[in-house]
C-alpha cells in the first residue's frame, strides 16, 4: 500500500514506483473534468491557447458532482466512466498531464499513451461519492463555469482513496 503520495507529481519517480492494484491516498491538488470540459479543452488547443490550468503533472479526476451541502466543499464526488474521455486522454497525456482518476477499463490508444508518458490510471470506487467527497477539501470552479458540474474545478484532497488501474508499464487490473 502507498500512502501519503503528492499531487501533483513533481517528478516521475513516485509515479514508475507505482504497481497496477496498489492502493493509494493522495493529497494536494487534483482537477475535475468530465465530457463538455475535454471538449472545450480540445478546442483551446486547436485555437492554439494554454489551457485553463497547468496540465504538466497534473491529475485529472472524471467527475461531476452534486451540489454541495452548507458547510460541506463539494457534494457528492463519485467517478464517470472513464472511456467517456477516451478520445481526448492521449492528447493530454502527450502534453504532460501525469494521470486521471475514474472507473473502468481504458482504449488501446489510452494504455499505450499512458505506457509512452510514463503516466498512471487511478481508478475510484464507484457509488461511493458520499463517501469519497469527505477526502475533498476545498473546490473550486476555474474554467468554463456555464457547464455547472461538469466546469472544471480545482480540488484539494487529503487522503483521497485510489486503486492504480494502469500502471506506467501498462499493467492493467481489468485485465486479471
Amino acid at each position: 500500500m502507498s500512502n501519503g503520495i503528492k499531487v501533483p507529481f513533481e517528478n516521475n519517480e513516485v509515479v514508475s514506483s507505482l504497481r497496477a492494484g496498489d492502493v493509494c491516498l493522495l493529497s494536494g491538488v487534483i482537477y475535475s473534468a468530465r465530457d463538455a470540459a475535454h471538449k472545450r479543452m480540445m478546442e483551446t488547443l486547436d485555437r492554439g491557447e494554454e489551457l485553463p490550468f497547468d496540465i504538466k503533472g497534473s491529475i485529472i479526476y472524471y467527475l461531476g458532482p452534486t451540489p454541495a451541502r452548507p458547510g460541506h466543499a463539494i457534494g457528492s464526488a463519485g467517478p464517470t466512466t472513464s472511456g467517456r474521455m477516451d478520445r481526448y486522454t492521449p492528447r493530454l497525456l502527450d502534453l504532460g498531464m501525469a494521470g486521471m482518476i475514474g472507473k473502468g477499463m481504458r482504449s488501446p490508444d489510452v494504455m499505450d499513451a499512458i505506457v509512452r508518458n510514463g503516466a498512471v490510471y487511478f481508478v475510484a470506487v464507484g457509488g461511493a461519492g458520499a463517501l469519497l467527497s469527505k477526502s475533498i477539501v476545498s473546490s473550486d470552479v476555474v474554467a468554463y463555469e456555464d457547464l455547472g458540474t461538469e466546469a472544471v474545478r480545482r480540488m484539494v484532497v487529503r487522503d483521497f482513496p485510489v486503486i492504480v488501474g494502469i500502471d506506467t508499464k501498462g499493467n492493467d487490473v481489468y485485465a486479471r
